[in-house]
């Protein structure tokens, strides 16, 4: 959630207002409720900011209008404070002589307003950034250096975040990791910081990593990186990334949720590449075939993603694997002992709070077997494991998850047919079958987005809809619902289709459409839930192999390129991600940037 980015020059930038908007252009996808830009020139700091998203804002105050040689730009997920112009970021201090904007919550915001109101401190709204502002300016009073005041300041400030500031008429920058993704980008004449690397990787290469607890004093020309909690000084050099953000541009597409839909069997192929080299995965094999049960966490789509891996995990390695959402982990598995069990954490963006704050946990607790699944290396997660796999799609820029999620099922499908190996067990899936997976992807990107599109027309006037599964399904309807909640905000919600019967079917009236994923090992099972659902006058849509049987005994069928069993939850997956993406043009929705959400949630 939210995304900054601060950049210092050597000399002074006409251009400075048109770097910082397209830097925040590539943020978008982490807030859009408002946004601002902060800029130095001289002895002048000007703030210029409002509700909207960022073109919107940039048209309407002259972004690029606004010049000077450092500067911040922040775009705004609404957590404390409305989304309205005294609460858009960055925020000046009470004799604007500093300016700072932040990405995180502040969990005591009320009372560190309330506290610093009393100190006398003028606040202009009530969002957690201003207090982060405020907290500095009142700890500079009594410190030598804006450094020291930051280290102060975070004593006062309870939760996690990021958070960028500089001074007028001083030629540095500073900026804090605690628990919330940031970066430093080293360029010729500039040095900048950033939630994430899009925003930085247009301008240079030489990426440095923050770890958390750490924060950077950087001129145009150099940076020092320093312990947030004792001063101490780290030597730390920058890396050369290999990330390609050419392949982040929408190209021909209309919006990127569709052009990274249609990037998966080129993505699946680098990934199966990659889990073919018998190396990267050691580690992590070994890890796995030491314990007898292992937990997969994550939340959202990575969740979803977990709840397939679980079921390969079990049915194919014979390993017990239990999902679990990242969020309930602390509450439902307090007297484990974890130096007995695996744990792999998955996470898109190797930041999302949910997954870190069970990290913290698990290394409280001296865990052993921690194993990372992520897509952003150099990410919090990735660099706090023994081991990771890196999902290989590129950046993900569109809010919902599609490559990302797909490669997370396939790299728990490769694990468990390797750990199977491992154990002297027949695998489910041999090497053949998944050298033919990216080309069977391919095939229901060709094939099934006319039939998609006759059931998007259908599905778009619902109120409300279902996703039922049975069995290994189960999890794939689980992500079909959550991208149409998320794209087309049409509730639909995802069942275990033995449980319908139990409840749920109470709701159907005639008419109402069902949707149903199934394979040809489940299909008796199926059908006679998908009949529990049609005796009562409600349609069926199934996702599935192309069966006289499922013909038969449903009103829509879209059917899938192969009948292969474990490949199923994957080909269905995309499937959905289509029926999603369609349903949403029906509807004259923007899929890449969904109301309320951002791509990557730092706060609990």
């Amino acid at each position: 959630m939210c995304g900054i980015f601060g950049i210092i020059y050597q000399e002074r930038r006409q251009d400075l207002g048109r770097i910082l908007l397209e830097a925040g252009r590539r943020l978008t996808y982490r807030g859009y409720d408002s946004v601002g830009l902060g800029t130095f020139d001289g002895q002048k700091a000007e703030l210029r900011k409002d509700v909207g998203k960022i073109d919107e804002v940039a048209k309407k105050l002259h972004f690029e209008d606004m010049s000077g040689y450092k500067g911040i730009v922040q775009l705004r997920w609404a957590t404390f404070g409305q989304p309205r112009p005294q609460n858009a970021q960055p925020h000046f201090d009470c004799p604007q002589r500093l300016i700072g904007a932040h990405n995180g919550n502040i969990v005591n915001t009320k009372e560190l307003i309330q506290s610093l109101t009393a100190a006398g401190h003028k606040f202009r709204g009530e969002n957690d950034g201003e207090v982060c502002v405020h907290a500095v300016e009142e700890a500079y009073k009594t410190t030598p250096s804006l450094g020291k005041a930051l280290e102060k300041a975070d004593r006062m400030l309870q939760g996690d975040y990021a958070f960028c500031v500089t001074e007028l008429g001083s030629d540095l920058m500073y900026c804090v990791k605690k628990y919330s993704s940031l970066y430093l980008g080293v360029g010729q004449d500039f040095i900048c910081c950033s939630s994430d690397l899009p925003s930085i990787l247009p301008l240079t290469r030489k990426i440095v990593s923050i770890k958390d607890g750490e924060y950077v004093e950087f001129s145009a020309t150099s940076y020092r990186i320093k312990n947030l909690f004792n001063g101490q000084e780290i030597k730390r050099e920058p890396y050369e990334c290999t990330l390609d953000i050419e392949q982040a541009q929408k190209g021909e597409y209309p919006h990127y949720m569709l052009k990274e839909i249609y990037e998966q069997p080129e993505k699946a192929r680098a990934l199966l590449e990659y889990l073919g080299q018998k190396a990267n995965l050691a580690g992590i094999l070994n890890q796995l075939k030491k314990v007898n049960r292992v937990f997969l966490i994550g939340s959202g789509s990575s969740y979803n993603a977990c709840t397939i891996g679980a079921f390969y995990l079990n049915a194919i390695a014979r390993l017990e694997a239990i999902p679990v959402i990242a969020g309930a982990f602390g509450e439902y598995y307090q007297n484990l002992n974890p130096k007995k069990e695996a744990f792999i954490l998955v996470s898109q963006s190797g930041e999302t709070k949910d997954v870190i704050n069970v990290l913290n946990i698990l290394e409280s607790q001296q865990a052993q077997n921690l194993i990372a699944l992520v897509n952003v290396l150099g990410s919090s997660l990735q660099l706090r494991v023994k081991h990771h796999l890196p999902l290989m799609t590129n950046i993900e820029i569109s809010v919902p998850a599609t490559k990302t999620f797909l490669n997370q099922v396939i790299a728990f499908l490769v694990l468990a047919c390797e750990l199977a190996k491992l154990k002297g067990i027949k695998p489910a899936v041999t090497k053949k079958d998944f050298q033919q997976l990216p080309g069977l992807i391919q095939a229901i990107l060709s094939e099934s987005s006319g039939p998609v599109k006759e059931l998007a027309r259908i599905l778009k006037d619902k109120k409300y809809l279902f996703y039922l599964g049975y069995g290994i399904s189960y999890g794939a309807c689980l992500e079909g619902a959550l991208k149409l909640k998320e794209v087309s905000y049409i509730p639909c919600e995802a069942m275990y289709s033995s449980e319908f019967k139990h409840g749920p079917l109470a709701i159907i009236s005639p008419d109402d459409w069902v949707m149903f994923i199934s394979t040809s090992k489940d299909a008796r099972m199926t059908i006679s839930h998908m009949n529990e659902i049609s005796c009562r006058y409600g349609k069926i849509a199934l996702i599935g192999p192309n069966t006289e049987f499922f013909r038969m005994n449903s009103h829509f069928l879209i059917p899938l390129a192969s009948d292969n069993y474990f490949f199923s939850p994957v080909l269905s997956t995309v499937v959905a991600q289509l029926l999603a993406y369609y349903v949403s043009q029906e509807l004259g929705y923007d899929p890449d940037q969904p109301r309320n959400i951002s791509k990557t949630l730092t706060v609990d």
